[in-house]
């Protein structure tokens, strides 16, 4: 909330204002509407009354709390917005971090809910707990102010009650509702993912069988929900019962300190209706503050879930730049995935002149995919350097977004205008089926890509990937799932267009290691072979990987 201190201050200021004009607009009226019915029933008294004064102060009153109402919706809100926005996209930054990619795709129901849902929750702690907090602190303090005029001891007694009673039961419903609201927060959570789970993995769920166990997770989840909002509901009408109590208190007490000075000291009937109407809008502030109560265990967790994203630098892998006339170099590089106690990369040596083209084969799980990652930034060192370009990562999944394919393309080159783009389609062999797209460049493309073929997906990637000016393409399995015809023809348009660039292409098919000048096998997270260009050992390994 440090991105706009002036304007939540203002805000803050604005609501216990309204407050505050309130509250005198409540008591001036009581007032003015005694002293007119008690002047009213002399001749004499009526004509003397003065009934302009108070009601041009009524109106003035009314419409300067109509103001700082206005004013107050205006300056919180877009406060709160700004803030708000300016949280995500540091947390949207976070995600763009290394590592970021593979966390987003293995849990993105949980990080969706911290772009959306925690950062709502943050909201909570200004607009329904400071706001709230120091207009009835406010209120009190002008409460007690008032009757200080009347009784001094009277006022201490009124302020500290509303100021105890008031905040004290705020605070009691804030630490029962912490856990609960946690508790929601989480099965929230959980039943969105189920959600998410249940609807995009319809298919998958029916073909393994397992739709029927989806389906009876999800209804526990909704019920555990049910479960976690009824218990706040039922803490959240204990508050509502504890401030009414409160609010029947201080008007009780008032009204019969009013009705005692009206006797004993012979104060007018008139005040003694502002002290009951002031003592009436003193307890309005307390709604907001239970409501704030309630939320306050949503906030403090995501407070505690957001903060650490937001502040850690540190989780960016240190890939720095190569010594030059190289453009990757690693030396004794150690990669152990998060959980695994096995290390997926064992004390690997590799370097990559400018321009050169290596391939890593070897079987699935072998660690090439992890390889890449290594040399993108994607994972980091347990133990070693790594030394590379900035590098174009053609990774194994096409990622399309829902959007228009010009914005697909301008992901990677944000300034690129039409012709760039269309250069690129058209180094892909992707230009002509763009024009017959109704659109064309402006054609939409479904969830996924929807919309596009495989092969027209995987040439769009291709695309994307010559939009950016890098020396450095890493290209995991680059053809795989594509049929023969279309495979050999990106083959051929990624051999022309790499003139000049270096190649680092993990596969285990024959038809891409074919583009290296050299191949290194990869077996079990460590390199145990090396094959250069014109040589038996490379024909061999060679023709021994999958034939198309």
């Amino acid at each position: 909330m440090s991105a706009r201190p002036a304007m939540l201050a203002l805000g803050a200021g604005l609501a216990a204002t309204t407050v505050l004009m309130g509250m005198a607009l409540l008591g001036l009226s009581g007032w003015f509407i005694a002293a007119t019915a008690l002047a009213g029933m002399q001749v004499a008294s009526a004509m003397a009354f003065d009934v302009f004064m108070p009601s041009a102060a009524i109106r003035l009153l009314a419409i300067g709390r109509t103001a700082s109402r206005y004013g107050e919706r205006l300056v919180t809100h877009e406060a709160t917005l700004g803030v708000s926005a300016a949280l995500r996209e540091r947390l949207f930054l976070g995600w763009a971090r290394p590592r970021a990619a593979r966390r987003l795709l293995a849990r993105p129901a949980r990080l969706l809910y911290r772009l959306t849902g925690d950062i709502d929750a943050l909201e909570s702690l200004y607009l329904r707990v400071t706001v709230p907090a120091l207009s009835a602190a406010g209120a009190a303090l002008m409460a007690g102010l008032v009757m200080a005029f009347f009784d001094m001891w009277f006022a201490l007694l009124l302020a500290a009650l509303l100021l105890a009673a008031g905040w004290g039961i705020a605070l009691w419903t804030g630490w029962r509702a912490r856990h609960l609201s946690m508790r929601r927060a989480l099965h929230l959570e959980r039943l969105r993912a189920s959600t998410v789970d249940l609807l995009a993995g319809q298919a998958e769920l029916v073909m393994a069988g397992h739709l029927q166990r989806q389906c009876e997770a999800f209804e526990r989840a909704d019920q555990r929900l049910a479960r976690s909002e009824a218990e706040l509901q039922g803490l959240e009408a204990r508050a509502v019962l504890a401030y009414g109590a409160l609010g029947a208190v201080v008007l009780a007490g008032v009204l019969l300190a009013a009705a005692w000075m009206v006797d004993a000291r012979g104060m007018s009937v008139p005040a003694a209706a502002l002290l009951v109407l002031l003592a009436v809008g003193s307890t309005e502030p307390l709604a907001g503050l239970r409501r704030g109560a309630m939320e306050l265990g949503r906030s403090l967790l995501a407070v505690r879930r957001i903060a650490p994203r937001l502040s850690d630098a540190g989780d960016a892998c240190a890939v720095s730049a190569p010594p030059g006339g190289t453009t990757v170099l690693i030396s004794g590089m150690s990669v152990t995935h998060a959980g695994s106690a096995c290390p997926a990369l064992k004390a690997i040596d590799l370097r990559v002149a400018p321009g050169e083209r290596v391939a890593l084969v070897g079987r699935s799980g072998a660690g090439k995919s992890t390889l890449l990652a290594a040399v993108a930034g994607e994972v980091t060192a347990l133990s070693g350097s790594v030394h590379a370009l900035p590098a174009s990562w053609l990774t194994q999944r096409t990622e399309l977004f829902q959007d228009t394919l010009r914005d697909n393309l301008l992901l990677a080159a944000p300034g690129a205008d039409d012709a760039r783009l269309w250069w690129a389609l058209d180094a892909a062999g992707l230009a002509a089926d763009v024009r017959e797209l109704p659109g064309g460049l402006d054609a939409r493309l479904g969830e996924g890509g929807l919309g596009l073929s495989g092969g027209q997906a995987r040439r769009l990637a291709l695309a994307r990937l010559l939009l950016r000016d890098c020396a450095l393409w890493l290209l995991d399995e680059p053809t795989e799932a594509l049929d023969t015809r279309v495979a050999h023809d990106v083959l051929r348009r990624l051999q022309g267009l790499a003139q000049g660039r270096s190649l680092v292409i993990a596969t285990h098919l024959r038809r891409e290691a074919a583009l290296a000048d050299r191949l290194l096998r990869v077996q079990d997270g460590c390199l145990v072979e090396e094959a250069i260009r014109g040589t038996p050992a490379f024909e061999s390994l060679l023709a021994s990987l999958r034939r198309d």
